[in-house]
């Protein structure tokens, strides 16, 4: 009742109207629907939005912030529930520069905007670990590839 959880994977569809929304529950989809390009889950994420417009028997309006590190989805979430490309959406980071309102319908606006990274004090190394620059940027690509190689067993590295 407190903190909804959904599961939810994102549609990844080139097309930019009409994208496809699986109705089949994440955990009775079959494996060809799970790795398939149809967003899962929606109908149940936008049940839950929905009852947090109603107050009562009164449906009320509510906007909810889509929030996170750069490049987790969080445009592609809003365009797979929107089913349609509201936002863009890229491979790297910084595609989303500012904040942008989407409605979804007549009780429930979106907003969408760019990925957050909190300074945590760790060495620059970790900055693009968590998204913050884009692997093109990077003066010395060396670095965060060590900071990955420390964080992983020597046997899931090695290959034979």
């Amino acid at each position: 009742a407190e903190f909804p959880t959904v599961a939810f994977k994102a549609c990844t569809q080139q097309q930019s109207r009409n994208l496809k929304q699986s109705r089949l529950p994440a955990v009775t989809a079959p494996e060809e629907v799970l790795t398939g390009g149809a967003c899962i889950g929606a109908d149940c994420l936008l049940r839950v939005l929905g009852n947090y417009s109603r107050s009562g028997e009164v449906k009320t309006t509510i906007t909810v912030g889509v929030v996170g590190y750069p490049n987790v989805g969080k445009s592609s979430l809003i365009n797979s529930l929107k089913r349609s490309r509201a936002c863009g959406v890229g491979a790297v980071p910084g595609v989303t520069r500012c904040l942008q309102t989407v409605q979804l319908d007549r009780h429930i606006q979106l907003l969408d905007c760019p990925g957050v990274v909190m300074e945590t004090g760790v060495p620059p190394a970790a900055a693009p670990l968590r998204g913050a620059l884009a692997p093109q940027r990077l003066r010395d690509p060396l670095s965060p590839a060590a900071a990955i190689l420390r964080r992983c067993p020597p046997e899931q590295v090695g290959g034979e």
